[in-house]
């Protein structure tokens, strides 16, 4: 990958960071995405579904909570986005197999957006009873059947899933989407660029671009406080496509990143073997990662649709239950390594030096979900949380 990146700089010059991430995660022959399990303890890194059941099963619960307060429609399309090695989805998959009396008139089928060969057969050995390649024609390139009965499909990109009725669940996804780096100079806004050290032939640095580059005068706007911007123009894409498909289809999404909104600078930074690494150092065979913008997400809905959050992890899960969910678990672990393995992961989900604040959920919803004295906002003001969405107020058990 090293090799690869400096021949390219050599005949074309520096390249942005965006193209860098976009090799070093992507490549088709060497992107660290493509051919390495990259989860668990094995893996670079670990996700909240790889800790606790209870984080996908209340993630399962939220789906079904809005798929009721949008008037329980027909059709159920779950669309995840980057799913890992497929263990939230089947925690979601078994809510739904349990609550089957509930959804037993709903046609629910599961559409998995995934560019990685080695973890999509990770997903099909988790998820699904058989699989089956499809031909080219097909806007699909695999499908299966899940072990409680229900179609599954993987695509490579997300314009390729049918448009309906749609619930998309993008968790740890948009954080690895390519961004671009700014800074604030005397001269005005420069992008930072990955070049060749002179010094020394076979290192990468980081170098700011001589002039306005397109994406510094398309990115950053005007009335930017801060020095230092990260931008990431694919997430922006991928919001104004749910929320067009919300508008006219309803349905909803979920995200689960780490991120702010609008306050962070430079969090641009490599994991590799579960420790911080260099992210210029030995391309390709760390994570790569960056905090999620949630502020540009919500100027990216366009008023489209309503957005709620970012609102912390360790809220979002208190509101959905997670402490009565903890308590029928321990109630029937069958032994005292269960019931250690319970609390641990609960206190590394919850906890606010761990996992409870560092993740954020955001959600884009149709307007009419909202009560009516919220009237519409402007596309860059957060809306009221006073309608009843679960997780971004208290659930009601009744």
């Amino acid at each position: 990958m090293l090799k690869h990146l400096v021949m390219k700089i050599k005949s074309t010059g520096p390249i942005t960071v965006a193209e860098y991430m976009r090799e070093v995660l992507t490549n088709p022959v060497k992107g660290y995405y493509m051919h390495h399990d990259v989860l668990g303890e094995k893996g670079d890194f670990v996700t909240s579904p790889e800790i606790s059941q209870m984080f996908g099963e209340l993630i399962g619960i939220w789906f079904v909570s809005e798929w009721i307060a949008s008037g329980k429609p027909g059709k159920f399309q779950l669309v995840e986005l980057g799913p890992g090695r497929g263990s939230l989805t089947h925690d979601i998959l078994r809510v739904f197999n349990q609550l089957g009396s509930l959804l037993s008139k709903c046609d629910i089928s599961v559409h998995l957006v995934e560019v990685s060969p080695k973890l999509s057969e990770i997903q099909a050995l988790t998820l699904a009873e058989e699989k089956i390649e499809l031909m080219d024609r097909s806007p699909a390139y695999m499908k299966g059947v899940a072990k409680t009965g229900l179609p599954i499909f993987w695509y490579q990109d997300l314009s390729d899933v049918p448009v309906g009725n749609s619930f998309y669940l993008a968790h740890e996804f948009l954080d690895a989407l390519p961004i671009h780096k700014f800074q604030k100079t005397e001269k005005g806004w420069r992008e930072l660029l990955v070049d060749i050290d002179p010094e020394v032939p076979d290192k990468l640095r980081f170098v700011l671009a001589p002039s306005a580059t397109a994406a510094s005068e398309a990115f950053v706007h005007e009335e930017e406080s801060r020095d230092h911007v990260e931008m990431c123009p694919d997430a922006g894409v991928i919001i104004q496509k749910l929320a067009q498909n919300i508008e006219k289809n309803g349905g909803a999404a979920l995200i689960a990143d780490y991120g702010h909104d609008g306050t962070k600078t430079d969090t641009f930074r490599g994991f590799c073997g579960h420790k911080l690494h260099d992210v210029l150092l030995a391309p390709g065979t760390a994570d790569l990662t960056a905090d999620v913008d949630f502020s540009y997400l919500r100027r990216m809905a366009q008023d489209k649709v309503a957005t709620l959050g970012p609102i912390k992890q360790q809220d979002f899960l208190k509101n959905m239950g997670i402490d009565i969910r903890l308590q029928v678990l321990l109630q029937n672990a069958k032994d005292v390594a269960t019931h250690h393995q319970l609390l641990q992961s609960y206190e590394m989900l919850m906890d606010l030096n761990k996992m409870g604040e560092r993740f954020n959920f955001f959600a884009l919803l149709p307007h009419y979900r909202l009560v009516a004295s919220n009237e519409r906002k402007k596309p860059h003001e957060s809306t009221s949380l006073s309608a009843p969405v679960a997780g971004f107020g208290e659930l009601l058990w009744k």
